[in-house]
């Protein structure tokens, strides 16, 4: 038995299991430096620069441009990319369930709303509650694509991004089904940068399959490993200016499939326990 007060499924006692064979359909990513999954690859690989000047922040097609407007920071980021990725790899969107992934969520909506409730309470925004939820961007999502699929959103603080991994994966080897997973977070705002650490805006997403299809670029074998795990080291310069954003977990994978370089990484979920990652590319 696990010990009171941990989750059986981060518990050290967990023992090594044969690793799962997904593949990887879909690939994305967002930065202001980085505007986009192109950029990125070629910055990762070191055969490209950094936008300047930044972008301010994407413009999701998804929405419409009144709704675009409204949309908090954290909604543009997610649909951004969850769009890119959909895109690449040919899934209808509307067919796929969806994990979305956030360390903090909104800070900028959610410190606004502190600061109306110190000074003027009955000026809350019902507007800015609803964009305050964890799992605002993935109502979103759901309302743009007309997406009946299970949604998920979750956070694991600083190893959110291997915690949606294993979710994602989990999902789509239990029910056989392609899934999008999609991690997002922004800067820390107001009195919350005092508790909280995160800078500029980030977001990646993946689609990932039960078997190769025609847009597969990477196969993922994947399995839990009992034991410590440090945070995999960022090779390229472009991958370390992301690394203030509390999403920079997730960055090490997408070095990975920028260069192609089939290595295997262990992502930490815990102290005591990692997700084991191994990529493989054709040819």
């Amino acid at each position: 038995m696990s010990a009171p007060g941990r989750s059986p499924a981060l518990s050290a006692e967990v023992a090594p299991v044969h690793a799962r064979r997904l593949c990887i359909d879909g690939v994305a990513l967002w930065a202001p430096t980085l505007p986009g999954w192109d950029a990125a690859r070629a910055a990762f690989r070191g055969e490209g620069g950094l936008a300047d000047p930044p972008a301010k922040r994407p413009a999701p097609e998804l929405l419409h441009a009144a709704e675009r407007r409204r949309a908090p920071d954290t909604v543009s980021l997610a649909l951004e990319v969850a769009t890119a990725a959909v895109r690449m790899s040919g899934h209808p969107a509307d067919a796929l369930p969806a994990v979305f992934v956030s360390a903090h969520g909104d800070l900028a909506v959610n410190d606004a709303m502190c600061t109306t409730l110190a000074s003027e309470p009955t000026l809350i925004s019902p507007t800015r509650f609803h964009n305050s939820v964890h799992n605002a961007a993935a109502g979103y999502w759901t309302i743009g694509t007309g997406c009946m699929q299970a949604s998920t959103a979750l956070t694991a603080h600083e190893k959110t991004f291997a915690a949606g991994l294993l979710e994602a994966a989990t999902q789509c080897a239990a029910d056989d089904v392609p899934v999008l997973l999609a991690g997002f977070d922004i800067a820390a705002a107001g009195a919350l940068r005092s508790v909280v650490q995160s800078e500029g805006l980030l977001a990646v997403a993946l689609v990932l399959a039960p078997r190769r299809g025609p847009a597969t670029i990477a196969t993922l074998d994947w399995s839990l490993e009992p034991g410590d795990a440090a945070d995999p080291p960022l090779r390229s310069a472009a991958a370390r200016s992301l690394g203030g954003n509390a999403m920079a977990g997730a960055l090490p994978m997408f070095e990975a499939l920028a260069t192609q370089s089939g290595e295997t990484l262990r992502l930490p979920l815990s102290a005591r326990l990692a997700l084991r990652a191994q990529l493989t590319f054709a040819g």
